[in-house]
């Protein structure tokens, strides 16, 4: 299969590693110095060559604020049987743009990133397809992410930001409240140390991509239940309520079985 990988990104270096040894592979990018770091696939900087190309399915891997832009600015020199496919973390406005486009699509997430993840292990990691998306390119992306040993979970487009609002917008917003009182330490604690190491690895992702996530209509609703859990925490601490602590301990110990 011909494929166009938009963006030389982390994620989009990422998926020219593991998709260009099976395919015949192109990475587009704007920014030539980009595409020094990219090896074994063509280098494309111009929209002819992209035509040239004729690919059979696109995966924008540019950074979210850019996603529909990098479609729109490609859609016209590709063939009217190419499948386009995202994997974006935020979905916000891609269903849409996707139905109007007139082209066939599939919309996953792999729900982990070069700043945490081992790439070369990721069989504790998991993967999104969006249920809407066209079969065959589901069963591609299912092949692709099977092969990695990732689990693999269908959600429809809400779904998605249902379950995203939940599991990237908690610890987001934790972090940033550990970060936003946090003062130096001469000798930092093990817990401390990787609390830190956690929220520099946040805190150097795209602020775009930070933003879009909380902003998540579904989002405040998780914030509130973290402003909830603090109130019920502080009464504890205050009264020094030993039996309320231990309550409390038993219960989130169970959350996190």
């Amino acid at each position: 299969m011909r494929i166009l990988i938009l963006g030389a990104g982390k994620m989009g270096s990422f998926f020219t590693d593991i998709l260009s040894f099976q395919h015949e592979t192109a990475v587009f990018d704007i920014n030539p110095q980009q595409l020094r770091f990219v090896y074994n696939t063509y280098r494309f900087t111009t929209l002819e060559e992209i035509k040239d190309f004729e690919p059979e399915l696109v995966i924008n891997a540019v950074t979210v604020k850019y996603t529909i832009e990098a479609f729109k600015k490609i859609l016209p020199v590709l063939p009217p049987n190419c499948i386009l496919s995202d994997i974006a973390s935020v979905k916000n406005g891609l269903k849409k743009f996707y139905t109007e486009s007139g082209f066939r699509y599939v919309s996953s997430h792999p729900m982990f990133g070069p700043t945490f993840a081992s790439l070369s292990n990721l069989s504790n990691e998991s993967a999104i397809i969006i249920s809407e998306s066209d079969h065959l390119g589901k069963v591609f992306f299912k092949d692709l992410y099977s092969s990695l040993k990732l689990n693999i979970f269908e959600y429809t487009f809400d779904g998605h930001d249902e379950t995203v609002a939940y599991s990237l917008s908690i610890p987001f917003v934790s972090t940033f409240v550990f970060a936003a009182v946090m003062k130096h330490q001469e000798a930092p604690g093990t817990t401390f140390k990787k609390h830190m190491a956690i929220a520099k690895g946040l805190l150097s992702e795209d602020d775009y991509l930070l933003q879009e996530i909380l902003f998540n209509p579904r989002t405040p609703s998780q914030v509130e239940n973290i402003r909830t859990e603090l109130k019920k925490l502080l009464a504890i601490i205050t009264e020094k309520d030993a039996e309320g602590m231990k309550r409390y301990l038993t219960k989130i110990r169970e959350n996190i079985k």
